[in-house]
């Protein structure tokens, strides 16, 4: 059986401004506070507080500066990735109510990430890239689907492991989601 995630976990990430700070010390990796303030547009001040939620939650920590001024705030990932299910905490009413809220502000995300490369590559920004939509019916048990899960995870990670970003080649951030879920035709 999966372990399930602390609902604090689920709920601290799938805040709109806290999705985006995971997203960007995820690419970035190790970053100042007013770096990330001024990459997301957002104030010094809000960022700190919602860098010290994800560090509650166990998402984040502080990092050492680089240059060794203790003055400055940085920050790391401690962890790269969630997966969960708001069926995971349907026995909790309290937790079952914050986690299908977290997933509703999950889905939103997704959805206007999309809308919003569609409106910059239309307006011909990025001309080079194209997006793709991957769609799939099948059958399967819940273990199936479970495994499922699972490959696409190690498929990504195996992709994500093999970029050599030292080659000197231009790259940009991509965004790949997916659902899967029973459905009927």
């Amino acid at each position: 059986m999966a372990v399930v995630e602390d609902i604090s976990v689920i709920t601290a990430v799938h805040h709109p401004l806290r999705r985006r700070i995971f997203d960007y010390l995820l690419l970035y990796g190790t970053s100042q506070v007013t770096g990330i303030s001024r990459a997301l547009g957002s104030q010094v001040g809000s960022i700190s507080h919602h860098l010290r939620m994800l560090e509650r939650a166990g998402v984040v920590e502080r990092a050492e500066d680089p240059d060794g001024d203790r003055r400055t705030s940085w920050w790391t990932l401690s962890r790269k990735g969630f997966s969960w299910s708001a069926d995971d905490y349907a026995q909790a009413p309290a937790d079952a109510l914050l986690a299908r809220e977290a997933e509703r502000n999950g889905i939103r995300a997704q959805i206007d990430r999309l809308q919003r490369w569609r409106h910059r590559h239309r307006a011909g920004e990025l001309p080079e890239y194209d997006g793709f939509n991957t769609e799939y019916l099948g059958w399967a048990t819940p273990e199936e689907l479970q495994e499922l899960s699972r490959r696409l995870r190690d498929t990504l990670s195996e992709w994500r492991s093999s970029i050599d970003d030292s080659d000197g080649r231009r790259r940009v951030p991509v965004f790949f989601f997916s659902h899967a879920f029973p459905t009927e035709p």
